[in-house]
């Protein structure tokens, strides 16, 4: 069983390493990397270079249109595009959750400012803000006193980043620290760090993590392989596997899925397939982000 897991790893880092440095940037190149994205109210989407913004009108290059003139009574929204959200001739919506997977974090984290709330299967609760470029934190609850009971759990998630100048790897270390509110000696949560490579549309991170209840410490590491490739303009495949080993036995956790992007808010789904144990299944994930703040 061992074997069998630890060449699913071998071969799911072998896949996506495949895909991790490919994207061309043509529309960006036309344009020396200054692109912007204006929306109107009826919901046209216009991208190209801003060549000038008043108060009545604003000018821009396109490559298929020319130079167009829009009148700001008619715009909802413009922005400039982030180089890595420029594929060919298309613009990528902007991911809500990069600096996570399904639930684990990748070594990327959110940027000052950037915040989201993350919702799985209604009980799963999270939110997190970037503090600074480097540091974020959150907070989470299962709200298990909304349905009768006296307890519920309760962390926090402090993180710091870390990336090359091109943002082509990254590394994270941080922590979910937890208790049970209500409930003696009942402190739970892990340490971790993980290792990125690869941009925000496409990386893999390895991460190991300790987890401790109490005054308990694991004695072996918490492993996690994780993935995500960019599959176009709203969606991505994401995998994030686990194995956990202890004494007596191992066990691993295999999550696939994907996750489809709605402007700010995304979806993500897919299922964690248990193997080692007692028994064989897959166990359903839906979870819902919303991003708020810059």
């Amino acid at each position: 069983m061992k074997i069998q897991i630890r060449n699913f790893f071998l071969n799911t880092a072998l896949l996506l390493s495949m895909f991790l440095f490919n994207p061309t940037l043509s529309l960006a190149q036309i344009h020396d990397n200054n692109v912007w994205q204006v929306i109107t109210i009826n919901g046209n989407e216009y991208h190209g270079k801003l060549i000038s913004k008043s108060d009545s009108t604003v000018v821009l290059e396109t490559k298929n249109l020319g130079t167009i003139t829009i009148k700001v009574d008619n715009i909802k929204k413009i922005i400039q595009v982030e180089v890595k959200n420029i594929v060919g001739d298309q613009v990528w919506m902007d991911n809500p959750q990069e600096s996570r997977y399904f639930w684990a974090p990748s070594g990327y984290g959110l940027k000052k400012g950037e915040a989201y709330y993350q919702n799985v299967w209604l009980f799963f609760n999270q939110v997190a803000v970037g503090v600074t470029d480097n540091f974020s934190i959150g907070a989470g609850i299962v709200p298990i006193f909304l349905f009768g009971g006296s307890s519920s759990p309760i962390w926090i998630t402090p993180k710091f980043s870390f990336y090359d100048k091109e943002e082509s790897a990254s590394f994270g270390v941080g922590g979910l620290f937890g208790t049970v509110t209500g409930e003696e000696d009942s402190s739970f949560g892990i340490v971790y760090g993980s290792a990125t490579v690869g941009n925000r549309n496409k990386n893999f991170t390895f991460g190991l993590g300790y987890g401790y209840v109490g005054d308990d410490w694991a004695s072996h590491p918490t492993l996690s392989f994780s993935g995500m490739i960019r599959t176009g303009k709203q969606g991505y495949f994401i995998t994030a596997s686990y194995f956990v080993s202890a004494s007596d036995e191992s066990l691993g956790l295999i999550g696939l899925g994907g996750r489809r992007i709605f402007n700010s808010v995304s979806l993500d789904y897919g299922g964690i397939i248990p193997i080692g144990g007692d028994g064989f299944g897959i166990i359903p994930w839906l979870g819902l982000v919303v991003s708020f703040g810059k």
